[in-house]
């Protein structure tokens, strides 16, 4: 006689890959799933999802060690806090254990506003090593062999996976940009597919933000499927110009990218350089001197909190940061990017 109940024939392993995998979502807005108040239920980046699996995968085989007696998803769902409190215990950092909690968190459905979510420790700025100090991993990575990659990096503020998708198409002159805006103004009909309107609204976007700037690069599937056009800066912009105009059609800029190389940290870099392009002295600006962001007035004088509490910075500039860097909110480029102000 086979098994009554077939669904738990099949292993704690592949429950969760069979749960996980229902919920992918490629291809659909996340922002409009969000506005709709379903987001939670999908997962929408392919990065996302290998993310969660590495750590759920983690999770499961430590229950099977741990509580073997635990056969379905809904028996092992109880032990969750368990495993991440093991986390704090070692010593990973928030955003880590974080991280884990979020994968768990969509695989027994338990929402951040649930009683039992778990929250790490919060971060702050002063445990933050990697991409602020020098590590170990630092020690297996050349920078003299590797001085064009990291003046690249440093120049268009490109995140590790944007960077080894690069192609030599993905480098337009301000002119280019707008033509671009030009035709789809002038030609009836031009924009065809929502992914042409996508690129025209990131190039105006761009045109607006930085009116001064000649080459940008165009930045595909980014951080959370989004794409934008990065302003290539520094004194070091021609050099990166002409790696990507000899670049052939279709091939990549950068075949090989370094898996030491501490990427972070040049986009920290790039951040603090676009900032100190536009921002003005925080001296002269007067407390009550507003901008507008997202239709809303705000203080130009932004005052950071937290480990930098009190320290000045100009919104207005911190604002053309995050949108060089592909974030939505100038509270992240302070926390995360600027340095030495």
């Amino acid at each position: 006689m086979g098994r009554r109940n077939k669904h738990y024939s099949k292993d704690l392993h592949q429950q969760a890959y069979e749960k996980l995998t229902s919920m992918l979502s490629f291809g659909e807005s996340k922002v409009l799933a969000k506005r709709q108040g379903r987001d939670f239920d999908g997962v929408y980046s392919i990065e996302t999802y290998k993310t969660y699996w590495k750590h759920i995968k983690l999770y499961i085989k430590w229950i099977n060690i741990n509580h073997p007696e635990c056969t379905t998803l809904k028996s092992s769902r109880k032990y969750v806090n368990e495993w991440l409190g093991l986390g704090v215990e070692q010593k990973l950092s928030p955003c880590t254990i974080q991280t884990k909690a979020k994968a768990l968190g969509k695989l027994y459905n338990i929402r951040p506003d649930d009683p039992n979510y778990f929250h790490p420790p919060k971060r702050e700025r002063k445990n933050i090593k990697r991409s602020r100090v020098s590590v170990v991993r630092d020690k297996h990575f050349s920078v003299t062999n590797n001085d064009e990659f990291i003046k690249f990096c440093k120049s268009t503020g490109a995140r590790r996976t944007a960077i080894g998708k690069l192609k030599a198409e993905d480098l337009w002159s301000k002119e280019e940009m707008l033509e671009e805006k030009r035709c789809a103004e002038e030609i009836e009909n031009y924009v065809i597919e929502s992914k042409d309107k996508n690129i025209l609204n990131n190039i105006i976007d761009a045109l607006n933000a930085f009116p001064d700037q000649d080459y940008f690069v165009h930045f595909i599937s980014d951080k959370g499927g989004r794409s934008r056009f990065a302003p290539i800066i520094g004194e070091n912009k021609n050099q990166v110009v002409e790696r990507m105009r000899k670049t052939k059609p279709g091939k990549k800029v950068w075949e090989h990218v370094p898996s030491n190389a501490d990427i972070h940290s040049y986009r920290a870099d790039y951040a603090t350089a676009v900032y100190k392009m536009y921002a003005k002295d925080t001296k002269d600006i007067s407390y009550n001197e507003t901008i507008v962001v997202n239709g809303k007035k705000k203080k130009r004088l932004y005052i950071c909190r937290k480990d930098d509490i009190g320290k000045k910075l100009d919104r207005a500039a911190m604002l053309k940061c995050s949108k060089a860097l592909g974030h939505n909110r100038e509270s992240v480029v302070a926390e995360h990017y600027l340095r030495a102000l």
